[in-house]
């Protein structure tokens, strides 16, 4: 940070066996700010997850360029800064990200001294990571992040005397913020234009201390000062009739603020200047209410619009409202077959155990509201016990708890329960926020519910589909693999197949029909019925008669097929393409190569199409590689630098079974980068006989 003048850094690591990057580092902000990207998945739209997708540094020059690119934290953080992302990566492997912020007013492009210190910064920490790694002692992020904070020398009795009359000496008041917004410092004369006795505003939130401070608009400002590192200024009225003008300088230990009367109007006499400021003029909140969970709210609310099924709203959930809301135990709970069952939850797993199965006709809180459609909040545990003497509860004694129903297009389907470590008042303006986090929640399992049961009948019908087994051909090793694309893509059409045509010859197929869904899933199945009709023709005409049978059907998908003709007496192959990768060829002697073929029309589009046949000989010890591109496609790689190296890692692979193999190409795609495709890879080995 001190070498690219960062004003924010964050450092983050995956830790073993997950795919989610976690928050191990930060400085600059408090957690409460960083605590929507605590975890950061490999598909989440944010910048960071691209740098480490694809390899690569990756730069936003301003808020703009943000919103338009990543509108999820540019609808939350509508600030002016820039940012960089890059990933923490070597000997082929990615341990983490690092994320980078600067001032608002930064050039629009890195210049090259930064993104040189970003790169042997990053290239720094994995060596670190690596050599960790050896030893034994694996660096992992900790429940919660580390904060670094920059070393100022402390000033002696003197200095520190003479600072403080230096500010008394200052027009209006004064008064220090930490990065968490509580007053470490402040003036008489501060304390006296905010109304407030000084002992009050030690250690404690503005705008909990003051309530016509409460309003989202006046946490803006601060929380645009602390992003943007700008000076930021705003005027509010102070009731009845005060009206007051907030100066807020920030750098990275905290926020400056100068205090200054002011008039209607929005401007207090001689504060003209030429410094880049923002300015609002923000009028008493009516209904006061929680900024910092307004925050959230809206970032929760665009994270679930991206969720795709029920565990991915439950997660989102759990690792944002418990930070947000300061909420100590979470259960989410839904509505089957006339009893609640918990679908996620967050802390006391023994007492969200005994929530498990409780029939709605109970008579429990989490019950209650899901028949009452009303929410519930006990403030202690004394006024949970008054109503529901019996309940079962999540937390420890002196603690309090929300019950809100899940309601999604009018219906009931489940409820949320939030436990609290302390007792806690539930003000009108707190219950509004928790009343419309559950209606979104319930929207998104409402939603997620539907997306993984088309998900599942999806699933059902490929698995159903493809091969159970391979059959048993006198002179081939075989192995086959296929590798559904992660969670949210949908259920693709890729397909493989081997059949035995005679004591001697057999036939080899793999494809992939368009599009990730039911209908992509049906259609990869009449596209092997078809081959295995025509099976034992000659490759050319095989894949001609299975194109014209769709060109018939005109399913509106195109499907790539490869087919091999094998002729084990003979020791040779006979293959045709329809537009799908040739195989890769490991010969006898360890040379690898794809086999140079002559390409051929997709299936589908033009029913006169002709498939040239290419011929391979086959002696002993020969490997045929057919695979789908979900096996060598990823972001940001060449795909003819990512089949070499799936060539090299087939060349290394030395005697090994054909499932060893498998299982080694297969991992390997999968370590190497994040894959946004399924994967079908068939594998042959030409063996003596027995």
């Amino acid at each position: 940070m001190r070498r690219t003048g960062a004003a924010i850094g964050m450092v983050y690591l995956r830790p073993p066996g997950e795919s989610a990057l976690r928050l191990a580092v930060l400085s600059g902000v408090s957690l409460e700010f960083a605590a929507p990207w605590m975890r950061v998945m490999p598909r989440d739209p944010v910048p960071l997850a691209d740098a480490v997708a694809e390899g690569r540094l990756v730069w936003i020059g301003d808020r703009e360029e943000m919103a338009r690119r990543y509108p999820r934290p540019g609808l939350v953080l509508p600030y002016a800064f820039s940012l960089a992302a890059a990933p923490i990566s070597g000997a082929g492997t990615t341990g983490g990200g690092l994320v980078l912020l600067w001032p608002g007013g930064h050039a629009p492009r890195l210049a090259a001294p930064e993104e040189d210190a970003v790169h042997s910064g990053c290239d720094r920490m994995a060596q670190i990571l690596a050599r960790a790694d050896d030893e034994g002692r694996p660096v992992v992020p900790g429940r919660t992040p580390r904060i670094v904070r920059p070393t100022r020398r402390t000033p002696g009795p003197i200095e520190a005397t003479a600072a403080v009359e230096f500010v008394h000496r200052l027009p209006g008041g004064s008064c220090a913020l930490d990065l968490n917004g509580r007053v470490t410092f402040f003036t008489e004369e501060a304390a006296d234009l905010l109304g407030v006795a000084a002992e009050e505003l030690t250690g404690a939130l503005p705008w909990e201390v003051l309530p016509w401070m409460d309003n989202p608009a006046v946490e803006d400002r601060y929380r645009a000062a602390v992003i943007s590192r700008r000076t930021t200024s705003f005027t509010t009225l102070r009731p009845p009739d005060h009206w007051l003008r907030f100066e807020l300088h920030p750098d990275a230990t905290g926020i400056s603020v100068r205090i200054t009367p002011a008039d209607p109007e929005g401007g207090a006499a001689g504060t003209g200047s030429t410094r880049q400021e923002e300015e609002e003029h923000t009028p008493q909140s009516v209904l006061p209410s929680r900024a910092t969970s307004l925050y959230h709210l809206m970032h929760l609310a665009a994270t679930l619009t991206e969720a795709a099924g029920v565990q991915e709203v439950i997660d989102q959930a759990a690792d944002q409202i418990t930070p947000a809301l300061g909420v100590h135990a979470l259960a989410l709970l839904t509505a089957e077959d006339g009893r609640l069952r918990v679908v996620g939850h967050r802390g006391y797993a023994e007492a969200v155990a005994r929530f498990d199965s409780a029939p709605l006709a109970s008579d429990t809180p989490a019950a209650r509201v899901l028949v009452t459609r009303a929410p519930l909040f006990f403030g202690s545990r004394a006024e949970l016990e008054r109503d529901f003497p019996d309940a079962v509860v999540l937390g420890s004694a002196g603690a309090a708890w929300a019950f809100l129903p899940l309601i999604a297009s009018g219906r009931p389907v489940g409820s949320l329960v939030l436990g609290y470590d302390r007792p806690r008042n539930f003000h009108p303006g707190e219950r509004a926020i928790l009343t419309s986090l559950a209606g979104l929640l319930a929207q998104a399992l409402d939603r997620a519910r539907l997306y993984d049961s088309k998900h599942e009948l999806a699933r059902r019908l490929q698995a159903g589909l493809l091969p159970h087994t391979l059959p048993h051909v006198p002179g081939l090793e075989v192995a086959a693999r296929y590798l559904p694309a992660g969670h949210g893509t949908g259920v693709g059409g890729d397909f493989y197949d081997l059949i035995r045509l005679s004591g001697t010859t057999a036939a080899a197929t793999i494809g992939d029909v368009q599009g990730h869904n039911v209908e992509a899933a049906a259609l990869m199945g009449q596209v092997r019925a078809a081959v295995h009709a025509s099976a034992g023709a000659p490759p050319g005409e095989v894949l001609a008669r299975t194109n014209r049978l769709l060109t018939d059907l005109d399913p509106g998908l195109f499907t790539s097929c490869l087919y091999a003709h094998i002729d084990l007496k003979h020791h040779r192959a006979l293959l045709a393409t329809a537009g799908h990768p040739p195989p890769l060829v490991r010969h006898p002697d360890g040379h690898t190569e794809a086999l140079d073929m002559p390409p051929g029309l997709l299936l589908g589009i033009d029913p006169a199409a002709d498939y040239p046949t290419a011929g391979l000989a086959l002696p002993l010890g020969t490997v045929l590689a057919f695979f789908t591109d979900g096996l060598v496609e990823s972001p940001g790689v060449d795909i003819d630098d990512a089949t070499a190296e799936l060539a090299g890692q087939l060349a290394w692979s030395g005697d090994e079974s054909m499932d060893d193999l498998a299982d080694a190409l297969i991992g390997h795609a999968r370590e190497s980068a994040p894959r946004h495709d399924d994967i079908a890879l068939l594998l042959l080995r030409t063996v003596a006989p027995v």
